[in-house]
């Protein structure tokens, strides 16, 4: 077998459908709306965009894989939770976060005001530094489950590191 690269790269996509709430998590804030989401866990789709990058990083599946919405362990999770075990999944394998580039796709609620507590937070999780992780928003210009507020996604890039 061949010697791997020092780095690897990882993506990972997330959605969830709104539902009764008044709130949603998005990377470990709980930000204001007036819908919640259907979700097993607390419904995180930044930090389950995050966790699917990190388990394709490392080549270990995706987050149904290690926290199955059937095992009801995982019912009302916090996702910070689940990421720092991927974090901790990697960190075994001698990997660590290089750097995460997070995007939330909905039409609302408003990303901006809560990205920087965002990022503080899963760079907290992460143990890395704070511009190691970005996270911003796009709408889909009103077109598609996201444009007619049917639901939220989130997609993650991240690139793992040799310890």
């Amino acid at each position: 077998m061949s010697e791997l690269p020092p780095f690897r790269i990882g993506q990972g996509y997330d959605v969830h459908v709104f539902g009764e709430g008044d709130h949603v998590m998005l990377g470990g804030v709980r930000v204001p709306h007036e819908r919640g989401v259907v979700a097993h866990s607390d419904g995180d789709v930044v930090l389950h965009a995050l966790c699917d990058a990190l388990l394709g990083a490392l080549a270990l599946g995706d987050i149904g894989v290690h926290f199955p919405p059937s095992d009801e362990r995982w019912r009302g999770a916090d996702s910070l939770g689940l990421l720092r075990h991927c974090v901790a999944l990697a960190a075994e394998r001698g990997w660590k976060l290089g750097n995460a580039d997070i995007t939330v796709v909905c039409e609302r609620p408003r990303i901006g005001p809560h990205a920087p507590l965002m990022r503080e937070r899963i760079a907290a999780a992460c143990g890395v530094a704070l511009d190691a992780v970005s996270v911003k928003a796009t709408t889909s210009e009103k077109l598609g489950f996201t444009g007619r507020g049917e639901g939220i996604a989130a997609q993650a890039a991240v690139l793992i590191v040799r310890r």
